[in-house]
């Protein structure tokens, strides 16, 4: 039974072959015939239960898409998340280790100590390991392209998606979530000093000319 702790909001990885197939090794050693390499899609959503789907049973939330995802390609019956917040569950997912030995272990930029707490807070990293190998980069490296699409909660300029292993990057930064967005007006924030206004917030990553 699969048992998932609750995730992130919208974190999309896409990734999809250049122009040409991969080339494999035959069991005599000679090169097989080219067969193309599969496109890879991988959806992540916060506050996400394992039983919140209807593929995993769920006669309640309606969710036919997903559903017909998980009949074509692959559904997992036994694992668990990293970590019960985004930040370290998505940096575990891209790297492969633990959120402790990453020292992230909070969603960022986490928060103050509080008096009733029984332990400190530990001091925890702002932003994905430079230089640490990424799943997505090992994917680019061997001929895919790469795409991050939605929240990102990494880090910010020196650290995003483009500086991970992905190609692309569409709306995800260092904010836990992007600002509100009316097309086509663009990303608008409220006014702090009168909340039934909006104003020109800062832009999206690659949604600028939108």
């Amino acid at each position: 039974m699969l048992r998932l702790s609750p995730l992130m909001v919208a974190f999309v990885i896409a990734c999809g072959t250049m122009a040409g197939s991969g080339v494999s090794a035959s069991q005599d050693g000679q090169p097989a015939a080219s067969s193309p390499q599969p496109n890879v899609v991988l959806i992540l959503a916060d506050d996400l239960g394992w039983a919140d789907l209807g593929c995993y049973g769920n006669p309640y939330h309606k969710t036919p898409r997903l559903d017909a995802l998980a009949k074509q390609g692959i559904r997992c019956t036994q694992a668990y998340a990293d970590c019960p917040v985004c930040s370290p569950t998505r940096a575990a997912l891209l790297t492969g280790q633990h959120p402790a030995r990453m020292h992230l272990t909070d969603w960022l930029p986490g928060r103050g100590n509080r008096p009733d707490q029984a332990l400190a807070i530990p001091e925890i990293r702002q932003s994905l390991p430079e230089g640490i190998s990424t799943f997505p980069g090992q994917l680019r490296d061997h001929g895919y392209v790469t795409c991050s699409i939605g929240k990102w909660h990494l880090g910010g300029k020196d650290s995003g998606p483009l500086q991970h292993g992905f190609v692309e990057q569409i709306a995800g930064d260092e904010r836990g979530s992007p600002a509100k967005w009316f097309a086509p007006f663009g990303p608008q924030e409220s006014d702090s000093k009168n909340t039934s206004k909006v104003k020109k917030a800062r832009g999206i990553p690659g949604l600028e000319d939108v």
